[in-house]
C-alpha cells in the first residue's frame, strides 16, 4: 500500500503533507517522518503535516508534525500553513477561513491571496507567546516571569539568551552581524541543559524598528532556510526588548515574513505556501 503525500515549501522550509485516512494505522509517524524526510534516501524535507479531519465543532482537522529526526514538534507555523495550502490544493477545502488543531492549541487560517495555481498566501492567528521560564521551558535557579538576557555557556563562550514559547520553545541570541559560524553554538544550544524539552536556536540581527534578520538552527531539524515558529519568535522577542515596534519583517535566507504581534497578545502570521509536486511513498 502506498502513500500519496504533497511537498510544499514556505520560504524554502520545505513540508510533505498527507492525509491521515491514506495511511494504514500500523504506519509509526514516527518512522515515516524520518525515512520520507531523509534529504538522499527519501523524499526530503524539514518534516511532514499529517491532517486529519475533525467533526468537533472547535477545529476543521487536526494537523500533527513530525521533525526528520522522528520527534513530534508542537507547532510550525510554516509546516501548518503548507497543510492548509494542501487541503486548497487538492479541493479538500474551499473555505477561506479553516481552523487547524495542533498539539500547541486550534490556529486560525485565511486564506488571503492565491494569484497561481501553486502559490498561496496565509494571515495566521497562532496564539499567544509564553515567556516565563517554566512555559518556556528553561532552567534557572528561581522561577522567571521572562526569560530575558540570560548566560548560556557553549565550548567556553559565553551568550545571552532570551527565550519565548511560540507552541515551541524559541531561543534568541542579539547579535550585531550574522557573518560568524552560528550553526556550531545552534547545535549544541539546541539540546543546552538549560532546555529540557531542546529549543530552536535564532541569531537575530536588528535592522531597523519594523525589520530584522535572523538565522535558524531548528529543534529536530538543523539548518533551515525559514520557520514561522522562529520567525515569530524572534519577532517578538525583539518587540518586548524594546528593539523593534510589535510589526515586523523577518528577513530570513528563504524568504520574508511579516508578523504582529497584536495588542490583545495574539501573534498573527502572514507568509506564503508554495505547491512542489505531489507522489506516492512505498508503505
Amino acid at each position: 500500500m502506498t502513500i500519496s503525500f504533497c511537498k510544499f515549501h514556505g520560504f524554502g522550509n520545505d513540508y510533505i503533507v498527507m492525509d491521515r485516512a491514506t495511511i494504514s494505522d500500523d504506519v509509526i509517524l514516527s518512522e515515516l517522518g524520518a525515512a520520507i524526510c531523509h534529504r538522499h534516501i527519501g523524499a526530503g524535507a524539514d518534516g511532514i503535516a499529517v491532517l486529519q479531519r475533525l467533526d468537533d465543532g472547535d477545529a476543521d482537522f487536526f494537523c500533527e508534525i513530525i521533525n526528520p529526526d522522528g520527534s513530534t514538534a508542537g507547532f510550525s507555523g510554516n509546516g501548518t500553513r503548507c497543510a492548509a495550502a494542501y487541503l486548497h490544493h487538492k479541493e479538500i477545502w474551499s473555505e477561506p477561513h479553516l481552523r487547524l488543531r495542533t498539539r500547541s492549541g486550534v490556529k486560525n487560517y485565511q486564506l488571503i491571496e492565491h494569484p497561481t495555481e501553486s502559490e498561496y498566501r496565509f494571515e495566521a492567528e497562532i496564539g499567544q507567546p509564553k515567556f516565563a521560564s517554566e512555559q518556556v521551558p528553561f532552567v534557572c535557579p528561581e522561577p522567571l516571569e521572562a526569560v530575558v538576557n540570560s548566560p548560556i555557556f557553549v565550548d567556553g563562550s559565553e551568550y545571552w539568551v532570551s527565550a519565548v514559547n511560540i507552541g515551541n520553545p524559541v531561543a534568541c541570541v542579539f547579535v550585531d552581524d550574522l557573518n560568524f559560524d552560528w550553526r556550531t553554538p545552534g547545535r549544541a544550544m539546541e539540546s543546552h541543559e538549560k532546555f529540557p524539552d531542546r529549543a530552536n536556536i535564532v541569531f537575530v540581527k536588528v535592522i531597523d524598528p519594523e525589520n530584522i534578520a535572523i538565522r535558524i538552527w531548528e529543534r529536530g531539524v538543523g539548518e533551515t532556510a525559514a520557520s514561522g515558529t522562529c520567525s515569530s519568535g524572534a519577532a517578538v522577542l525583539s518587540a518586548l526588548l524594546l528593539k523593534t515596534g510589535r510589526k515586523v519583517r523577518v528577513h530570513s535566507e528563504g524568504g520574508i515574513t511579516d508578523v504582529l504581534w497584536r495588542n490583545d497578545n495574539e501573534i498573527v502570521l502572514t507568509g506564503r505556501a508554495d505547491f512542489i509536486y505531489c507522489g506516492e511513498w512505498p508503505g
